[in-house]
């Protein structure tokens, strides 16, 4: 049987043996989805691609640590959004923001607020492009909950806050995202 025919476990196991068709042949099935993850939470492709490689590199060099075979897809994506966090925690530091973050939009309140807008009109992008004008807590909050499917504890834990500050920032994070679709639609 061929590597392309094997299911993760035995490829896992492959890998353990330091065979590198094998490597290869995991490395193909997850780089897209671990360079979306890295992507979605560094916003830039070269560090993305960086941090999905050393990921890689550092999952094959600990799977003597993996536990069940089975699991490696959300083992290794555990690793990518870790990195993936660091990086963008220490880079933040020093990041020079572009003009066109820094412009703001002023806006009359006038009309009022209006709860029933229509959204079913929005394409995937046009929310993840509303996502990004969010702030970086925001962002990363939003795409840890919706995108990646992690629960409250798991974002604690990722991102290094209580569990009430979470879910605080988890809401005002999805109100402001509300808020800018609704005025989208508005156009």
């Amino acid at each position: 049987m061929t590597l392309t025919h094997q299911d993760i476990s035995q490829l896992i196991l492959h890998c353990k043996n330091g065979d590198q068709q094998a490597q290869l042949e995991v490395y193909n099935r997850y780089y897209r989805a671990m360079f979306n993850t890295a992507f979605r939470i560094v916003k830039d492709r070269f560090e993305a691609e960086d941090i999905m490689q050393d990921s890689f590199l550092s999952a094959f060099t600990k799977l003597e640590s993996l536990k069940e075979l089975s699991t490696f897809g959300a083992w290794l994506k555990r690793i990518v959004i870790n990195n993936s966090i660091y990086h963008y925690k220490k880079n933040s530091k020093y990041r020079d923001v572009p003009l066109d973050e820094v412009i703001y939009k002023i806006e009359d309140d006038s009309q009022g607020f209006c709860e029933d807008h229509d959204f079913s009109n929005l394409k995937a992008q046009q929310v993840l492009a509303t996502m990004k004008s969010l702030k970086a807590n925001y962002q990363m909050s939003l795409s840890l909950h919706l995108i990646e499917g992690f629960d409250y504890e798991e974002i604690c834990e990722i991102m290094d806050i209580s569990n009430a500050n979470c879910r605080t920032m988890i809401s005002r994070a999805k109100e402001k995202l509300r808020q800018k679709l609704e005025e989208m639609a508005d156009f």
